[in-house]
This record gives C-alpha cells, sequence and structure tokens, in this order.
C-alpha cells in the first residue's frame, strides 16, 4: 500500500495543525482494518464532521472577538510593512524543520523495529504538513504518516510511534521554557510566568507518564475507564513505549530541542518581520503556550493563539495590534511553507498513475 495513495482515499477527519494532536489517531478505523475495530468504527466517523464544525465555529468566534476589540486598520499597516528577508528566513525554518521532525520520527521508528527510510519520512512529513494545512479537518498528516508505518510494524505499535513522536516535541519544549523562566526579562508579568511554569510543570509530568511504559500500565490499571478511551489510545501508547528502545526516546528528546529552537527562530524572525524587537528569551517563554493553544478544536490554533496574543506579548511592550499581526503571519507563513507538500504529492500520484 502506498501511502500517498491512502491519503487520498481517507475520510476527511479532525486534527488542529503543527504541533496539536490528532485525536482521529486514537480512532483505529482510520488505518488499515483490525478485526476489534469493525463495530465502534461507525460511531467515531460519526462524530467527525460534528468536530470539524466546532473547530470553524471555536476559530470564527474567536477572530470575531479579537477583531472587533481592535484597530484591524492597524493590523494592516503592520502586514504590509513586512521585511520580506526576515520573511524568508521565517519560512526557511518552517521547511527545515519538516525534515528535523521526519529524523526525528526516523528515531523512534528505528526503535521499534521498523526500517522506513528516512527520504520516505521526509516526503510524509511534506505532504502530511500540506494536507494539515489546507484541510480544515486535518485528518491527512498524521493518519498518513501511521498507515505508512503499519507497513513494517504492528498497525497499534505505528500508531504510538506518531503520538510519541509529538510527544518528545511537546516535552522537550516545556522543559525548555522551564529552564529559561528564572531568566525572564525585566518587567515580565509575574502572574503569567506562574502560569507558565505551572502549565510547564503539569505538562512535563503528564507527558513523562506517557512515554514511560510501566507509569502508564500503572496508572491505566489502576483507573480501567482509560483503557477503553479513544478507542484504546493509551493502551497503544504503552505498548509503543515499551517496545521503543531507550535511547531511541533519548534522541527524539534531543532532536526535539533542536526543532523547538527552530520554532522560537521563526517565531522571532517573523517578529523582526514586522519591526518588533522582542527578546529571544521572551519567545522561548511565549511559545509553549502558543503551541499548547493548537490542542484547542479550531484550525490551526487561529482565532486561539490571536486571543491570547495581546495578554502574552504586553510584557514585551508590543501593542495589541502589533501582537495579532504576529500570530497572523505565523499562520499564513506556515500555510505557506506546507505548500512545499503540494509538489511532493502531485509527482507521487503522476508517478503511481
Amino acid at each position: 500500500m502506498n501511502c500517498l495513495t491512502t491519503n487520498a482515499e481517507l475520510p476527511t477527519g479532525d486534527e488542529t495543525a503543527g504541533l496539536d494532536y490528532n485525536s482521529a489517531l486514537m480512532e483505529p478505523a482510520a488505518l488499515p482494518p483490525q478485526p476489534s475495530d469493525a463495530s465502534p468504527a461507525p460511531a467515531r466517523r460519526s462524530r467527525r464532521p460534528f468536530l470539524t464544525l466546532l473547530k470553524i465555529v471555536v476559530t470564527l468566534a474567536g477572530l470575531w472577538l479579537v477583531l472587533r476589540a481592535l484597530e484591524f486598520s492597524i493590523i494592516l499597516d503592520a502586514l504590509r510593512q513586512v521585511r520580506l528577508a526576515w520573511l524568508a528566513v521565517g519560512a526557511a525554518l518552517i521547511a527545515l524543520s519538516l525534515v528535523v521532525r521526519a529524523y526525528r520520527w526516523h528515531l523512534v521508528l528505528h526503535g521499534v523495529g521498523s526500517s522506513i527510510r528516512l527520504g520516505r519520512l521526509v516526503e510524509l512529513y511534506l505532504v502530511g504538513s500540506f494536507f494539515n494545512a489546507f484541510l480544515p479537518s486535518g485528518l491527512g498528516g498524521d493518519v498518513v504518516r501511521a498507515a505508512e508505518a503499519a507497513q513494517n510494524v504492528e498497525a497499534s505499535v505505528a500508531v504510538g510511534t506518531v503520538l510519541v513522536d509529538r510527544l518528545s516535541g511537546l516535552l522537550a519544549l516545556f522543559a525548555m521554557a522551564l529552564v529559561a523562566l528564572p531568566f525572564r526579562p525585566a518587567g515580565f508579568p509575574s502572574n503569567l510566568a506562574w502560569m507558565i511554569g505551572a502549565v510547564c510543570v503539569v505538562g512535563l509530568i503528564v507527558g513523562f507518564v506517557l512515554v514511560d511504559g510501566s507509569l502508564l500500565h500503572a496508572v491505566t490499571q489502576r483507573l480501567p475507564f482509560l483503557q477503553q478511551l479513544g478507542g484504546g489510545f493509551f493502551e497503544r501508547l504503552a505498548r509503543t513505549v515499551d517496545s521503543c528502545r531507550r535511547p531511541a526516546l533519548a534522541g527524539a528528546l534531543l532532536v526535539s530541542v533542536v526543532f523547538n529552537l527552530m520554532q522560537i527562530g521563526w517565531w522571532a524572525a517573523t517578529g523582526r518581520a514586522l519591526g518588533l524587537s522582542v527578546p529571544l528569551g521572551y519567545y522561548l517563554l511565549i511559545v509553549p503556550l502558543m503551541s499548547l493553544a493548537l490542542l484547542v478544536p479550531s484550525i490551526g490554533g487561529l482565532g486561539v493563539r490571536e486571543s491570547l496574543a495581546p495578554l502574552l506579548f504586553s510584557g514585551a511592550g508590543v501593542a495589541p495590534e502589533q501582537a495579532v499581526a504576529l500570530t497572523l503571519l505565523v499562520f499564513g507563513l506556515e500555510r505557506v511553507a506546507s505548500l512545499l507538500g503540494a509538489p511532493v504529492y502531485l509527482y507521487g500520484t503522476l508517478r503511481r498513475s
């Protein structure tokens, strides 16, 4: 089975773009069919249109609430005066990050015994990024990756590798923010610092429980309802972690540090494109919260990040309109970089035909 073909055949479902988790991955029906998946699949599929509609509603409502409280003309003026050189730097970092993330996934897959070559994983990341960026449902990306991995390892383990790949990125981002927190810029709001610290600590605790097989097994056995949540999501994740060698997990975390530095870099480059003088360390504290915003049902965090931006960037002296312009520009830049997946997908389609 060629995975690029699989993507075109998959029903649209739900996923927020970028760093968020694909809830469709919690549904085995998205992968090659397993005997135990036959009966619950229709019920799970029936939720997808509702979740897609919810994303659209949240996005539109968030944008409406933000834009009605701000001067839209000021936002447009800021966007008209962008410096293209800095914008190009941001776009290049986003594109290169796809290769870095593909290598991170390669390490996790290698840890469970998969032999998929790195070049194929880069191709899948590019195509997945394209579908995630331009489908409101966003089902394509992670499901395509899991389906491809299922050709070499058990389907449940394949799903787990995608989830571990994502979790390692968030864990590294939380850890980096905690390390940077004591060195926050002068004037950084203390209430915001406490919020970031609490979010990162809770995120690290939950994340390490999820990526530690023995802890996860202990939690699911004490709370049996978790074993059935999301069609056995936690059970599949635990099996993957158990089968994945520790050096592979450690390597994925180290690669995640590199990726997160690149992510902070493209936020900073986009800020410079708007003429903002925000310290790099400030982005290191704010980007984790912006990444968590992607977990809220929305289209790539659009509307959610714009609602948070005025508060989060107020400590850096950034006007609310400039903060919203920054998040909108990052959103647009990420979509433009995702266009790299279009020719890869078309080439694969023509090659097969």
